[in-house]
């Protein structure tokens, strides 16, 4: 049986002694839209935007220019601002070096998302935040489960707590759409890498 990772958010956010401080991994501003919304009124939060995933670079800036315009015209409650970090594609690369033909979904994407959560993990535990979470399960095309697994891995790693979450889910993904369109934002039509470019284009 599946467990209800949207409700084990809302038990952490409905038992949080005072406002906390969360390092928020951001895939990109429109699933961050709602995510932010959301979280804003139990949360200071700092987007940190690490997709080295991310193909082409003048992609990769395209989405990171909509991260920050998101963060700027959002309403919001607190502290919203953003940590930036290198385009880094060659560790990317590099970690799933032999994987390039998986399909989605598949262990490419596993690690991709490892890979992004870790340094989510690495850096709130440097910088002495509370939590650590990501936005990718508010994706009909991500798994949650695999998501929550990784990341409460990664908690008991680096001693950082990790917030569950399913934001998919009581309609997440339908007003991360909603927010979208009214604050003009870039919806790409493919998840990030140049393999699911490729597929993106085989398929159309």
């Amino acid at each position: 049986m599946n467990e209800n990772y949207s409700n084990k958010c809302e038990d952490i956010l409905n038992n949080l002694n005072g406002r906390k401080r969360l390092l928020l991994h951001s895939c990109c501003a429109p699933c961050s839209s709602y995510v932010i919304t959301y979280l804003t009124n139990y949360f200071d939060i700092t987007i940190l935007y690490y997709n080295p995933n991310i193909y082409p670079y003048q992609e990769y800036l395209k989405r990171k220019a909509e991260q920050i315009k998101l963060i700027k015209e959002i309403n919001k409650q607190g502290k919203l601002d953003i940590l930036d970090c290198d385009y880094d594609n060659d560790t990317y690369e590099s970690s799933i070096k032999g994987l390039e033909n998986e399909p989605e979904r598949g262990k490419r994407c596993t690690i991709c998302y490892k890979l992004r959560m870790e340094k989510t993990a690495l850096l709130a535990k440097e910088q002495k935040f509370d939590y650590f979470c990501t936005t990718l399960s508010v994706s009909p095309y991500k798994n949650a489960n695999l998501i929550n697994e990784i990341g409460q891995d990664l908690e008991q790693k680096y001693q950082i707590k990790w917030l569950y979450s399913d934001f998919k889910k009581k309609n997440g993904y339908k007003e991360s759409i909603n927010l979208s369109h009214k604050y003009n934002l870039y919806r790409q039509n493919y998840c990030g890498c140049i393999y699911s470019k490729e597929k993106q284009t085989t398929d159309s």
